[in-house]
């Protein structure tokens, strides 16, 4: 058995993360603390995260902990982590994954559909914008930073009309009754690893990715391989407005994805295809196509 130390970001949903997999590790009988850090994504709220570096804030502190020793796995929303690790770290554990949906939050509107013409529509995605503007582009979509509880209470203040949020950061914090309506896929494609968790470790730390070995959802890890390298192939960040999701259905894997203009010039872009996957080099590839094909559209359409 061994001691491990969490790094984590210190809002209450990342937290909760951090103890559903400190409790996990507890039950196969390690001692497991939390080091509890505040990132730069989490102090920079008056700007958009594609106007200061992008998805990096939210991890660049706890790669730093775990680069110096102070910690020896750090857990992340998958969401939040870029493409493309530095150099000394991998991905080494995918858990299963939560509601993948966004999430319509409003005390007043049950629906997205219900708000009338003109209404104050919150979300800081680039993605949410283009995919909000498409189904109803009436409407004003303003920033909204920070963490899950604060956007709450921002919208409780009437600031906004209604919200866009994660379905599965609500779901965890059991706020799943704030829920007004939930976007199904065809509506609202979801984030490239949107709802499932990511941990991090520093390369050759083979004791720790031992331990996580049996918390590995090999679904959702064979989708989120395939969602990612969209995003990878497309350049994808925060300063993106793209969408990847995928389903596994046996042994045969079904991708989707989106590109949308946040200025609403332009309509959506979407393909999808499928294939037999078996491990994460067969999604990947899967994935790698479906960008290839996404890109030769989104360039058609911009001729």
């Amino acid at each position: 058995m061994h001691h491990f130390t969490i790094a984590t970001r210190e809002s209450r949903l990342a937290l909760w993360q951090a103890e559903h997999v400190q409790s996990l590790l507890r039950a196969q009988g390690h001692t497991v603390t939390l080091l509890g850090m505040t990132t730069k994504g989490d102090q920079i709220l008056d700007r958009s995260l594609s106007k200061v570096g992008g998805k990096g804030l939210f991890v660049k502190e706890l790669e730093t902990a775990l680069e110096e020793g102070r910690a020896d796995l750090a857990v992340h929303s998958l969401k939040d982590v870029p493409m493309e690790l530095p150099a000394g770290f991998i991905l080494a554990c995918v858990m299963e994954r939560e509601d993948p949906r966004d999430a319509w939050v409003s005390s007043t509107y049950p629906s997205l559909q219900s708000l009338p013409q003109g209404a104050v529509v919150g979300t800081s995605s680039l993605r949410r914008v283009a995919l909000l503007r498409a189904l109803r582009p009436d409407l004003r979509v303003e920033p909204l930073r920070g963490n899950l509880d604060t956007r709450l209470k921002k919208l409780d203040s009437g600031l906004y009309d209604g919200i866009v949020l994660a379905a599965a950061g609500l779901k965890r914090l059991g706020l799943g009754a704030r829920i007004a309506e939930v976007f199904e896929p065809d509506q609202m494609l979801p984030a490239a690893g949107q709802g499932a968790l990511g941990i991090e470790i520093p390369q050759g730390r083979d004791d720790v990715a031992q331990a996580l070995a049996h918390l590995v959802h090999m679904p959702t890890l064979l989708a989120v391989s395939a969602e990612r390298a969209v995003s990878r192939v497309m350049g994808g960040s925060c300063s993106m407005p793209l969408a990847a999701y995928a389903t596994l259905n046996g042994d045969v894997l079904q991708l989707r994805a989106t590109w949308g203009d946040p200025d609403g010039v332009h309509p959506l872009v979407q393909v999808r295809d499928q294939a037999q996957v078996l491990d994460a080099n067969a999604a990947v590839a899967l994935g790698e196509h479906v960008a290839r094909a996404l890109q030769s559209a989104v360039d058609v359409q911009q001729r």
